[in-house]
């Protein structure tokens, strides 16, 4: 599909407003609008796709992106050099679809949007409500009562985090997700986050919901053990709720093996 050649072009893309122009073409293609979201700490950028009113809202929340230039280096802009996560939600055949953008990214105009919101405090109590509140927008904007959270990397952290605290969550899926922080940064030698929370402190909180996490065999910046640790903690002592799919790393392989991964029952 057109998309995916568009997202390989962006991958390599060194300006920013490149980024944002090819996610914006991925997203006309498959029927999406932008929308920003104007929550009381940031603004946050979505594409929604609303076709069936009433049906549940699958919902796509973005990963760290570009937050590093290097190990040291924090980015000005975190917006994703390659639109993965917008990938996926253009592959979902479901009604009603959304892709959230984290802080920060896709966003021109950035209130409130400190560099530390994509490092340190990427996972903060004002993030996770930004989010949480978007969340709520985009519930009423598609007349839904019911939402399917799926997160990647980073925005696994956050799908957690939301879903300990809402009772509307019908579903959790995660991809690559970071679901301990701290382990994570542990596992590449940095420093624990400064005012971030941990989602692995609420597996227990989510331990009743339908969910599935997907881990790939070649993922060294959040391998497979971190996702064990959190399914342990949520009390999946059988390994029911995860798959680890041969092959794929943590930015290659999740898009060719996207719809086959859809259909994993929870």
């Amino acid at each position: 599909m057109l998309f995916l050649v568009i997202a390989l072009f962006a991958a390599g893309c060194a300006s920013v407003s490149d980024r944002y122009e090819a996610a914006d073409r991925i997203a006309a293609e498959v029927g999406f609008t932008k929308t920003f979201f104007k929550t009381d700490n940031f603004t946050l950028t979505a594409y929604t796709r609303f076709d069936r009113p009433l049906d549940d809202l699958n919902v796509y929340i973005e990963g760290d992106g570009s937050a590093w230039l290097s190990r040291t280096r924090l980015s000005d802009d975190p917006t994703p050099r390659r639109p993965l996560v917008l990938e996926l939600a253009a592959m979902d055949p479901a009604p009603n679809v959304a892709y959230l953008a984290r802080p920060g990214q896709y966003t021109a105009a950035k209130p409130g949007c400190h560099p530390d919101y994509w490092s340190d405090r990427r996972f903060s109590q004002e993030v996770v409500a930004s989010v949480n509140q978007a969340l709520d927008s985009l519930l009423r904007q598609a007349r839904s009562d019911r939402v399917n959270l799926i997160g990647y990397s980073g925005g696994a952290a956050i799908a957690v985090l939301i879903a300990a605290r809402r009772n509307d969550v019908a579903t959790l899926r995660t991809v690559a997700g970071n679901l301990d922080t701290d382990a994570v940064n542990r596992h590449h030698g940095v420093s624990p986050l400064n005012g971030s929370l941990n989602p692995i402190d609420v597996a227990e909180k989510v331990k009743n919901l339908p969910q599935h996490h997907f881990a790939g065999s070649k993922d060294t910046v959040v391998p497979p053990f971190i996702i064990e640790s959190f399914l342990k903690r949520a009390g999946d002592q059988d390994g029911r709720m995860f798959t680890i799919v041969d092959g794929v790393s943590h930015t290659r392989g999740w898009c060719e093996r996207w719809k086959s991964l859809l259909a994993v029952p929870f």
